[in-house]
């Protein structure tokens, strides 16, 4: 689908990447590995180094100025990023305390699989139904959870469309499942999946429904509410935030019900020589000293990704991927993995070189500072089903504009013809 006159001028030129140090100091560098880790804005660094210098204490421990206004801040956080994924109450206030800090979606998806067999009583006979799609992070706690519970993990598979069809819903979301977790958006194909209808037929099921959500809260606008999921897991460092928090959000009634997934200090009511009593959530499942600058940074992120609206930033992102299928598909040498609709593509386009394998493509894009993703992309599972072994893959994010799928483009012929002699 090639885009018009007008779509190519609103991505000509990025007004965003001023906004981000490491891009404005580095004009020279293409920068498309978002869906690994996305850039920060230079409000976030501030917000951090603004956090040590004028509020460093530790949340919770203290009665003095600091420690609570450092407290006020962690609690000021949860409460913007639950409006952010639509965590709102019957009267539109935030859910701020159905917001769990992790050290990554990773750590969140953990937690859920370490805990939800417990609440569901999960045993022999029992399903827990997951995609072919998963992130290494959404497959192997589940594969480990059914080993230890004699359960049975099933296995959604897209269409040659790359569509989870309602048939295939139907077919394998059944009377046994207990639990079911899907990838909001693959992070391979770069697809969308119907999670609404997913987390339907969960429910219809009496099952759970919990989503990676590492590449979906990122890109697109998310609510959790409209989604009908019960756990939503993500990252803050693939929207600008920094690395080392994650965030799990839940239902209230299932936070609760859910044991604690680590064990210490803060994260209890009353200890005694022989038991203990948990704190209510979210401090049930934030034991120990958490990353108080890095939440507080993870605000000023979402409230940077605010300021200009998520619909805007999406439909920005969705004809920088159009344009990037595209002038991939123009290549005669190369191979787009996914859909042809460039469109689709939420911020990640894979695709291989016909002959090359995609280290050395990504390793020669290097030397034109041109940085892509090369490997299974943590999704061996996925690839070994498509008969891959890996692939290279491009993704964009909002701050992207023409010129960098340009230069990738251009790298990919100078690729080509250092293996061919000629282009």
């Amino acid at each position: 689908m090639a885009l018009t006159d007008e779509q190519l001028l609103s991505i000509t030129e990025s007004p965003f990447k001023q906004d981000f140090p490491l891009l404005a100091n580095n004009p020279g560098l293409t920068f498309l590995d978002s869906a690994a880790t996305a850039q920060r804005p230079a409000v976030v660094l501030d917000a951090e180094r603004r956090f040590y210098e004028t509020m460093n204490a530790n949340p919770l421990r203290g009665l003095y100025g600091l420690s609570v206004e450092a407290t006020a801040a962690i609690e000021d956080a949860r409460a913007r990023i639950a409006r952010f994924i639509g965590a709102l109450d019957d009267a539109g206030k935030p859910e701020a305390s159905s917001i769990v800090f992790t050290r990554n979606a990773s750590e969140s998806l953990n937690l859920a699989a370490r805990t939800l067999p417990q609440v569901v009583g999960l045993g022999p006979g029992d399903e827990v139904v997951i995609s072919i799609m998963e992130h290494h992070s959404n497959l192997i706690p589940w594969q480990q959870v059914c080993r230890a519970t004699g359960a049975n993990l099933v296995y959604l598979r897209p269409n040659d469309d790359c569509v989870i069809t309602p048939e295939e819903i139907e077919a394998k979301v059944g009377p046994h499942a207990k639990i079911v977790s899907v990838t909001h958006v693959s992070n391979v194909l770069g697809v969308e999946n119907p999670i609404a209808q997913i987390a339907a037929r969960a429910h219809e099921m009496g099952a759970l429904m919990v989503v990676d959500g590492a590449q979906s809260v990122p890109h697109l606008p998310v609510d959790v509410r409209a989604l009908g999921c019960d756990l939503l897991a993500f990252s803050a460092h693939k929207l600008g935030g920094p690395m080392g928090i994650g965030v799990l959000w839940g239902r209230k009634e299932l936070l609760d019900a859910m044991p604690p997934f680590l064990t210490g200090g803060e994260m209890i009511d009353s200890v005694s020589e022989t038991d203990a009593v948990w704190a209510p959530v979210p401090a049930k499942f934030e034991a120990g000293t958490q990353d108080a600058a890095g939440s507080y940074a993870t605000d000023a992120a979402i409230a940077y990704l605010e300021r200009f609206g998520m619909e805007a930033l999406e439909q920005r992102e969705r004809l920088l991927a159009t344009y990037l299928t595209d002038q991939l598909r123009a290549l005669p040498y190369v191979q787009v993995i996914g859909p042809a609709d460039g469109s689709r593509h939420v911020g990640a386009v894979a695709f291989n070189v016909e002959g090359i394998h995609p280290h050395d493509v990504a390793s020669i894009l290097d030397m034109s500072k041109v940085c892509i993703r090369a490997g299974h992309h943590c999704a061996q599972p996925l690839l070994t089903w498509m008969g891959l072994q890996s692939t290279c893959r491009a993704s964009v994010a909002f701050y992207n504009d023409k010129a960098d799928i340009d230069r990738l483009v251009e790298g990919l012929g100078t690729v080509w013809g250092i293996f061919h002699g000629s282009l």
